[in-house]
């Protein structure tokens, strides 16, 4: 079993165009969340989100490109250009050959399909572009990263609701480790900031109106973001021998599946994926500082994850560190993950807790360590991060400071 460590990252989203912007951000517990701007916003109840602003994709991207890359696909390529920057490698004979792309993604193409339906059955047109179905199936940022970079090793997407980006690292992050290949580009990515997006989830009615406020006692919901998080996950050996700069270790996974409800999240099957992350990783409970949590600022997530962290933990739960950061940038649903992970290796890497911000009232059913409001600087030698779905999902990483 080889070791696997991060040589690259990069992100878009609500914080910052890069990882440098993004954990300035975290640090100084900015907010990204804020008023949506697109067409017909004025017809939604929710009308906040984590929206990337300021990126021009025409810039970015030719025409014949635009044509092809509906937004996720966009924001992916953004970020994994800037990860695989940052790691140095660069992909060609035998290492082209056995590495590859996985990433996640709940929605893919959200964006392509508001548009096409708006296009067919309000303006009663009879005909789309030809390229709509290979710019909205789920894989086409996946296979965009691999045509761009030369990767022709084991490529797919993972769609499993909240949890796909941290399920699509997990399994990057066996292929390494087992051998299969020597690096893999993994994170994910989302983009249902559109009328028809944001629609979808008003439904739910888990939306809130003013702000994310994850654990805190008067918290009304979560809010929705968008953007990609993208990471080059490598042998250890293969970067230790090109000289690469390490950010930190991947060291463990759990997946679990609560096989019970649709939509409420189950505490025995959150506390059977930290566990078995713990395990898979070969370290103590007491080993872990941080723990990035899922944190979507619902009253039955938050309560039902510290529970659960609770239980895993036990004693030492309360001298954990835990913090929810799409306080400031949002639930990127099959995209949350990856950015997420970013504050995983901030910890471990730096030393710096990124903060649950918006907290304003204890909740005796979240009475942990939640960092409220302030990033904290500490040392950390062990991070997780959880991530769980509806549909009952749950995939947890953790990382080990190097």
């Amino acid at each position: 079993m080889r070791r696997v460590v991060i040589t690259g990252a990069g992100t878009i989203n609500a914080l910052g165009h890069s990882v440098s912007a993004t954990m300035e951000a975290m640090r100084e517990g900015r907010c990204g969340i804020g008023a949506l701007e697109f067409r017909d916003v004025e017809r939604l109840s929710i009308q906040i989100g984590g929206q990337v602003r300021g990126f021009e994709a025409e810039g970015r991207f030719n025409r014949q490109q635009m044509s092809l890359y509906d937004r996720f696909t966009q924001f992916t390529l953004t970020a994994a250009k800037e990860a695989i920057a940052q790691s140095g490698i660069e992909f060609h004979g035998d290492l082209s050959a056995k590495s590859g792309v996985v990433l996640g993604t709940a929605g893919g193409g959200v964006s392509t399909w508001d548009d096409n339906y708006r296009s067919v059955y309000e303006d009663g047109k009879n005909r789309v572009h030809p390229f709509v179905v290979p710019k909205l199936m789920n894989n086409a940022a996946a296979s965009h990263v691999s045509m761009e970079f030369n990767l022709k090793g084991p490529s797919f997407t993972v769609s499993t609701a909240c949890a796909s980006s941290n399920h699509a690292m997990a399994q990057a992050f066996q292929l390494v480790r087992s051998g299969m290949a020597p690096a893999m580009v993994t994170g994910g990515s989302e983009s249902m900031l559109c009328f028809g997006g944001v629609k979808a989830w008003e439904g739910l009615r888990v939306m809130s109106r003013d702000a994310c406020r994850p654990f805190s006692a008067n918290r009304n919901g979560m809010v929705q973001g968008e953007g990609a998080g993208v990471f080059v996950f490598e042998d250890y050996e293969h970067a230790r021998a090109r000289g690469a700069e390490i950010l930190c270790e991947v060291v463990g996974y759990a997946m679990s599946s609560d096989a019970a409800d649709i939509v409420m999240p189950s505490k025995q099957g959150a506390a059977r994926a930290i566990a078995g992350a713990l395990q898979d990783a070969g370290v103590a409970p007491e080993s872990v500082g941080y723990i990035n949590a899922h944190g979507t600022g619902t009253a039955a997530n938050d309560k039902t994850e510290c529970a659960a962290v609770a239980d895993v933990f036990g004693p030492h739960a309360d001298r954990l560190m835990i913090s929810s950061t799409k306080s400031m940038h949002g639930h990127l649903i099959g995209g949350t993950g990856a950015v997420e992970l970013l504050a995983c290796i901030m910890a471990v890497r730096d030393g710096v807790i990124a903060p649950t911000i918006g907290y304003e009232e204890p909740d005796p059913e979240c009475a942990l360590d939640v960092v409220p409001n302030e990033a904290r600087e500490a040392k950390v030698d062990v991070a997780l991060s959880n991530a769980f779905a509806f549909g009952g999902l749950n995939a947890v990483l953790a990382l080990k400071k190097i």
